[in-house]
């Protein structure tokens, strides 16, 4: 997994008005909180966050901010966006120690999905949930979860209990009863399998009358 280090400032001149100034100088406003320390404002550089935040081990991974020069161990826990310029907002970190128990919405990577059975057929693979939400130390965060779904054929769903999570790391929702245990992906039938079906059935020969 990449590591990551954030160079920010603290931040004392707080408001809206603040925070439009911090964007037109290429800046934005953050806060990192949680441990002993209180929470703190923070600039933070536009085009250094452009850099790394399309990296999909960003989101997962535990990232140094320096602030004025002194590190801090992070998670990301909130980024905002502009609802349609490419630019970020805002963002919230959140201090941890690597054996500290923390929740984090982790990626699940679909494999063989293009030669699933049912999606041979016709059938539509649906992706109900693209994330999830785990517990662990933060030290065993995975940067992802693979789920194989090449033997899928239609009709067939698999859900949270189907996931295997490495050692250490549980589902979130499975610790509240198996009665949380969701779906995951699917693969349902299509229209144009329903239509194809309903032309086989009309176009059958009837059989002879006489």
């Amino acid at each position: 997994m990449n590591t990551f280090t954030i160079n920010a400032e603290t931040r004392g001149d707080l408001g809206k008005g603040a925070s439009r100034r911090l964007r037109h100088a290429g800046k934005f406003p953050a806060v990192i909180y949680g441990g002993e320390p209180k929470p703190e404002s923070l600039t933070l550089d536009h085009s250094e966050i452009l850099k790394i935040i399309d990296e999909e081990s960003f989101y997962t991974s535990i990232l140094d901010i320096v602030i004025d020069g002194k590190a801090s161990k992070a998670v990301v826990k909130d980024i905002q966006r502009h609802p349609y310029k490419p630019k970020v907002t805002h963002m919230d970190f959140q201090r941890v120690s690597e054996d500290q128990i923390i929740h984090m919405l982790v990626p699940i990577h679909f494999l063989g999905g293009d030669i699933a059975p049912g999606v041979k057929t016709g059938g539509q693979l649906t992706h109900i949930m693209s994330a999830i939400d785990v517990a662990c130390k933060a030290k065993d965060i995975p940067e992802y979860i693979e789920l194989d779904v090449s033997a899928m054929d239609v009709g067939d769903t698999l859900h949270i209990s189907d996931l295997t999570l490495p050692e250490g790391v549980t589902s979130v929702e499975l610790s509240h009863g198996e009665d949380h245990d969701q779906p995951v992906v699917a693969i349902q039938k299509s229209r144009g399998m329903k239509a194809d079906e309903d032309e086989a059935t009309e176009e059958a020969p009837e059989g002879d009358s006489e």
